[in-house]
């Protein structure tokens, strides 16, 4: 059982928001503080070295470096209380920690080191905003003031004078004060006298100067806190003087001032976005013109330079202490550099940061994978950009920006590819050499987790609460694991891809099978909202963590053992390859290495590596590296090992990592057909070059030769003009001589002569000096004789005051024996006086002690009465004071608790947006569909009421159809008996067809036969001129029989063949043979056209009359249908007149009828006129039925002729209406 042990390698990322986050430390080390660690980063070897952050602060707020780069200053929040750590940048040793009780605030918003490093000031920040000036190396306040005005204003920026270490610049918003340290104060001087501003920055460009940088693009010097020039910032003209105030109402673009640096040359601010402003010292020394501007770069592959620019706003300069390099930090984490020494090659052109190391993450990482086959890293961001990064160089290999928010990545084993869930689908993207390309998209929106397995050839991805698996070959659906209740936060394979185990914030762990998609084991803790899950190699034991701050080892769906983690949420938990090492991270940023196997309590050691939540966390495939990354945009590697020093599993060195890449077809081209001209273009400068060599060797030959000639001269010259002075030397040296023993004879006399002069003179001070002598003996015995009688003198006054001192000390005697009998006698009284007092004492206090004494015991008993008092309040104190402690467990429980839940309630607040948006974007598709229900609505009630009407209409169509039925129904009887016709006719010309094919292709033959005869023909002709010829040829020798013979013989060998009478006679019956069959096939097919011929003609007829018979009859029914709806008509007329009888029949046998009443005009009697009447309406009813019955048979005669009709070609006219 051991803890292993992690050491950060590498960290990825920058903490944007501190002030002054950028250092030199010496040429090539930059300082910035990455994650919860302060970075010291070689820009030369490209490596890091790591200054831990202490363990109970929350995040750097201000960093400063010492002016001789030995020292590191770094303020951390607190919970409390603000603290600030000094470091030695060369040892990495913690030096001082300092904290005062003067600053109330959490924490400091600006650090400066005085110019000899040996004093130190920090600002505090809300709400008292004070300034303390300490003596570090003693940690010893000096001084305290507040900085702020009555308005407590924010205050950005503090310094001191490059110059004096009492003189301090405090800038703020309205704030421009400057400080003098003097007798343990800090005494404001030199106040401002100008209308204040938005002070951003500035920097001492002079012992006595201050510039300063607004909110809105101004530059202000400051000379002893009196204003002496302003301009605005301006990207439009070059050679603008700080010292000439710009017009307000100008076009020129301004910008915040976020930073100022100055440098011997002059100085340089930041303005604008992505742009830094070098400006240079004039003539005259006081001014300053612009000289350049720097812009900063877009590396990103797909950036969208609009957004790319968003937060491109400078917020630190630095510049290196030889002043050749200036680095910037962006307010969104970036880290840029570049040579002043190529700005000032350069000048006129806009010249481009670089990027100092790699282009980091700027917002919360929320995705992170591990390449099996390459040292390959694959993370995405809220930031919109995928990146992929090599663990083994420390470096940025690829990095693309997309539209959408990515939610999570998985890396292939191959390297080949990556899955990246975006906001709107999931994407399988192709790795290629210097891209990422989307192949694949699937219809998952807001994918949260998704991962390859092992093999590469499945991929499990999030869709709300389901995990989908797919194929990585053909990409079908191959299961859905159902089974969550909430979002599933974690997905991880097995070694042998075997399982999948997966946790959510249901508070469910399952294990699943990837083949068959079933759930093997589950573990279900609902108060719990679980983050991650790992589990070991062989698949047997899962490791999990979650909101209740415990780790949990689950084996066959039970709980094995929880493992507290001192009230701190875990966030990510991950296993070792070789299942020997556990490692967690937790919600402050912290990594956890834990003691394997679990105990309980839990045993681990903690590394400060972020200053957020750890997102994610990786272990490389050899086990020896860890990847963790965090809410704080940082990725950090830090390297693993086991603390027993047990050998980890190392990649095999002969199989080494991959290294092919993907590259596209048209890529591969362009890049041959760009170093095919390359090529040709370095061959074209190989020749050129060559030729140019060879004109400069002539030219230079010439030129040599030249030279030879001309120094050769030059040398004969010289060699002459050698001769000629070494003449002259030798006259000069003879006349010297001469001149040296002319002038040693000269000294020699000259010093005969001074010497005689000196001992002359020599001779009279020895005379003085005797004089003096005797004088100053003379003298001395003076000065004896003086001081004898000044002794004497002084011996007569000492005896005269020693009688007179005499004679007053027996005076003070007499005195002083008088005041001894007084004092006697005033003791005596005093003695009677005491002994008066003591027994009048005595007796007082013997009053007293009686009164005391009682009091004392009332004062005891009281004493007692309140000691019991006393226990019981005391007892009450204790159980009160364990309340409280009791309380403030609970308070702190709930304020944690109150953490997580504002943790879950921001991812809920994501989820939210995210739902809301989905929600707005469904609202707006369900309002469109409402629009379309409402006129589709519309348009149905109008269909309505067109159905209601057509429905009415179909109705009384139904009615007149019925008989129209009968109709179509007979007639389509008959067209189905033409249709038979047609086709059997249809079957008539295709034999007939076939038969003329196949007379066609006798015709052919024929007539290749033909053809062939012809040709056969032309050759006998030929055959027969030639004969001729040969014949004529013959005639030719008629007289010499010899040759004639000869001629003829060779005629006869050249034409006459052994078969030639045979094949003429085959020939020929051949020929009669064919000729025979050729007329039998004309002839044939000559009966078989005029038949054809008069078949259609037949037919045409047939049609024509079928046709016209077809029209008749439809006519003849429509008649027969009208005079059936009139004889229908007339039937019910007659029915209405029989019931009208019938009823004045009923009125007839009235008795009150008069006999008059019933008369008819002819004279019949009634009874006989009402009989005639019925027998008349018998008879006609009886006739009209007849009729009736004959037009239904003749109209049944006529369909059934009309049925054996053959169908016509042409269309029918519509049948009447009824």
């Amino acid at each position: 059982m051991s803890i292993a042990v992690a050491t950060p390698r590498h960290s990825f990322g920058l903490k944007g928001d501190v002030s002054g986050n950028i250092c030199f430390a010496d040429e090539q080390t930059i300082v910035y503080p990455s994650g919860a660690n302060t970075l010291l980063y070689n820009v030369d070897q490209k490596s890091q070295k790591f200054i831990p952050g202490s363990d109970k602060s929350s995040g750097t707020s201000a960093m400063a470096v010492s002016p001789n780069r030995r020292y590191v200053a770094v303020a951390e929040r607190g919970a409390e209380k603000a603290s600030i750590t000094i470091y030695d940048i060369h040892a990495l040793r913690k030096k001082k920690t300092l904290s005062s009780l003067d600053i109330q605030s959490t924490e400091i918003t600006s650090l400066a080191f005085s110019p000899d490093s040996k004093y130190l000031i920090a600002q505090g920040g809300r709400p008292d905003w004070t300034l303390v000036y300490w003596t570090w190396e003693k940690s010893k306040v000096t001084a305290v003031t507040k900085t702020s005005n009555p308005s407590s204003n924010d205050i950005h920026q503090i310094s001191f004078n490059p110059q004096d270490n009492t003189q301090i610049c405090v800038i703020g918003d309205g704030i421009f004060k400057l400080f003098r340290y003097s007798e343990g104060n800090l005494k404001q001087f030199a106040f401002q006298k100008t209308e204040p501003q938005n002070y951003l920055s500035h920097a001492w460009i002079s012992d006595e100067r201050v510039i300063v940088g607004t909110d809105n693009g101004r530059l202000c010097v400051f000379e002893a806190g009196e204003l002496k020039s302003e301009m605005t910032l301006s990207f439009l003209s070059r050679d603008t003087d700080v010292s000439t105030v710009a017009d307000p109402e100008g076009e020129s673009s301004t910008s915040s001032i976020t930073s100022i640096i100055s440098y011997s040359k002059g100085f340089a601010c930041s303005g604008g976005t992505g742009v830094v402003h070098l400006y240079e010292k004039t003539e005259d020394k006081e001014t300053f013109k612009k000289s350049r501007e720097i812009k900063t770069p877009i590396v990103a592959i797909g950036a969208d330079p609009t957004r790319a620019l968003e937060g491109y706003i400078v917020k630190t300069l630095a510049i290196s202490p030889s002043e050749e390099t200036l680095v910037a930090s962006t307010t969104n984490n970036q880290l840029y550099s570049i040579a002043l020494s190529a700005t000032d090659l350069g000048k006129g052109d806009q010249a481009t940061f670089e990027v100092l190391s790699q282009p980091f993450h700027f917002s919360i990482i929320t995705g992170l994978d591990i390449c099996i086959r390459k040292p390959l890293i694959a993370t995405c961001s809220m930031d919109r950009s995928v990146r992929v990064w090599n663990y083994e160089t420390s470096s940025l290999e690829l990095y693309k920006e997309f539209q959408e928010e990515a939610y999570s990545i998985a890396l292939h084993p191959s390297g080949l590819y990556i899955l990246v869930g975006f906001s709107d689908k999931l994407r399988l993207m192709n790795l290629l050499i210097d891209d990422i390309r989307t192949f694949k998209e699937f219809t998952i929106r807001g994918c949260k987790e998704c991962s390859f397995s092992n093999g590469g050839h499945l991929f499990a991805a999030v869709h709300g609460n389901v995990i989908q698996i797919y194929s990585a070959s053909n990409f079908e659906n191959v299961n859905n694991l159902k089974g969550h209740n909430g979002k599933v936060r974690s997905v991880v394979w097995s070694s042998d891809d075997s399982k999948i185990i997966s946790c959510g914030m249901d508070g469910a762990v399952y294990e699943w099978n990837s083949y068959s998609g079933k759930r093997e084991g589950e573990s279900v803790l609902k108060s719990c909202s679980y983050t991650g899950v790992t589990t070991t190699p062989d698949g047997k034991t899962t490791f999990a963590v979650g909101s209740d701050r415990t780790v949990k080892e689950i084996t066959d769906s039970q709980i094995l053992r929880e493992v507290d983690s001192n009230e701190v949420t875990l966030s990510q938990v991950v296993m070792s390859h070789s299942g020997r090492m556990l490692f967690a991270g937790t919600g402050t940023g912290a990594l956890r290495c834990l003691k394997f196997p679990l105990q309980v309590p839990g045993e681990w050691q903690e590394h400060m590596g972020h200053n957020a939540a750890i997102t994610k966390m990786k272990i490389t495939f050899d086990d020896q590296y860890l990847i963790t990354v965090s809410e704080d945009a940082v990725l950090i590697i830090w390297k693993i090992t086991d603390k027993e020093g047990r050998a980890l599993a190392k990649r095999d060195k002969e199989v080494g990592y991959a290294e092919e890449i993907l590259i596209t077809k048209s890529d591969l081209e362009e890049k041959n057909t760009v170093m095919a001209e390359l090529k040709q273009r370095v061959e074209e400068l190989k020749m050129e070059n060559e030729y140019q060599l060879r004109l400069k060797d002539m030219n230079y030959n010439e030129k040599i030769k030249e030279l030879t000639d001309r120094f050769i001269q030059e040398m004969e010259a010289l060699k002459t003009k050698n001769q000629v002075l070494k003449t002259e030397k030798d006259k000069m040296e003879a006349k010297h001589d001469e001149e040296c023993a002319e002038m040693v004879e000269r000294q020699t006399r000259e010093l005969q002569e001074l010497e005689s002069a000196n001992n002359q003179k020599l001779m009279i001070e020895y005379e003085k000096y005797q004089e003096l002598q005797s004088k100053s003996q003379r003298m001395q015995e003076d000065y004896e004789r003086q001081l004898n009688e000044m002794e004497a003198s002084k011996e007569q006054a000492l005896e005269e005051l020693t009688e007179y001192y005499e004679t007053k000390l027996q005076d003070k005697t007499s005195l002083l024996d008088q005041a001894n009998d007084e004092t006697r006698q005033q003791q005596r009284e005093y003695d009677e006086t005491k002994k008066q007092i003591e027994e009048d004492a005595d007796r007082e206090i013997l009053d007293i002690k009686n009164k005391y004494e009682k009091r004392l015991r009332d004062a005891k008993e009281e004493n007692l009465r309140l000691k019991g008092e006393t226990g019981i309040m005391r007892k009450k104190f204790t159980s009160l004071q364990k309340e409280i402690e009791d309380h403030k467990d609970e308070i702190k429980k709930l304020e944690n608790e109150q953490m997580k839940l504002q943790g879950v309630i921001k991812s809920l607040e994501k989820d939210i947006y995210g739902l809301k948006k989905e929600i707005q974007e469904r609202d707006e598709t369900i309002q469109d569909k409402e629009k379309r229900i409402y006129d589709l609505k519309k348009k149905n009630q109008e269909l309505e009421k067109f159905k209601f009407v057509l429905d009415y209409k179909i109705k009384e169509l139904k009615k007149q159809i019925e008989p129209r039925e009968n109709d179509i129904k007979a007639m389509k009887d008959q067209i189905q008996e033409m249709e038979s016709e047609l086709e059997r006719f249809h079957k008539q010309n295709t034999q007939l067809e076939l038969n003329i094919t196949e007379l066609r292709q006798k015709l052919k033959a024929t007539e290749k036969e033909m053809y062939l005869e012809r040709r056969k023909n032309h050759d006998l002709e030929a055959g027969c001129k030639r004969i001729k010829t040969d014949l004529h040829d013959c005639v030719g020798h008629i007289q010499d029989p010899k040759k004639l013979k000869e001629t003829i013989k060779q005629v006869y060998k050249k034409h006459v063949q052994d078969d030639a009478v045979e094949s003429a006679s085959v020939d020929a019956d051949i020929q009669k043979e064919y000729s025979r069959q050729r007329k039998h096939l004309e002839q044939s097919v000559a009966s078989l056209r005029k038949k054809l011929a008069k078949d259609t003609e037949i037919h045409r007829a047939d049609n024509v009359r079928i046709m016209q018979e077809n029209v008749s009859l439809i006519k003849e029914i429509n008649d027969l249908r009208r005079e059936l709806k009139i004889a229908r008509t007339q039937v019910h007329d007659l029915e209405a007149t029989l019931g009208l009888n019938r009823k004045n029949k009923g009125s007839a046998t009235d008795p009150l009828a008069t006999p008059n009443s019933n008369m008819i005009t002819n004279g019949t009697p009634p009874g006989s006129s009402r009989e005639g009447r019925h027998e008349e309406n018998v008879r006609i009813i009886e006739i009209q039925r007849n009729e009736i019955k004959k037009l239904r048979t003749l109209l049944n005669e006529q369909e059934t002729y009309a049925t054996d009709r053959p169908p016509s070609g042409t269309r029918l006219p519509p049948m009447a209406a009824q």
